[in-house]
């Protein structure tokens, strides 16, 4: 089973969400940043490294929030998200982007109005209630 992190990155009542690159099988849809947890590697690290890789900033990682698996390419693959944090925000000084075309902070509830991934809208029920009993 493969496994992936998804980065719930949160700060002042707003949401990071990233567009995706129009290739690949989710292109052109909404996400939580993250990516696949490569071999060797724990959650904490997979974070830390897509962040890197995918935004150029350094994360810290916080609490895991939930969990859930999906089937994907007739293979199943679980995603677990995380609270995670960044050394900025993107707006002063942008983001350098590798993997999406956009970023933008957004209320958690406008999520339900986007072209989403699939599995991300997995979590997303979860992730509300996170927020809603963490930062009231």
């Amino acid at each position: 089973m493969s496994s992936s992190i998804a980065c719930i990155i949160y700060n002042d009542k707003k949401i990071l969400i990233a567009h995706r690159n129009p290739t690949g099988d989710m292109g052109n849809r909404w996400e939580f940043p993250g990516g696949k947890i490569d071999e060797g590697e724990n959650a904490e690290q997979a974070i830390i490294r897509e962040m890197m890789e995918e935004f150029s900033v350094k994360a810290t990682v916080h609490e895991k929030i939930t969990e859930t698996t999906f089937v994907h390419k007739n293979k199943e693959c679980s995603l677990e998200a995380y609270l995670v944090s960044l050394e900025h925000d993107g707006m002063k000084t942008p983001y350098v982007l590798t993997e999406h075309t956009e970023y933008k902070w957004v209320d958690p509830q406008e999520i339900r109005n986007l072209s989403f991934v699939d599995s991300d809208l997995k979590l997303y029920p979860d992730v509300l209630e996170f927020l809603r009993k963490t930062f009231g």
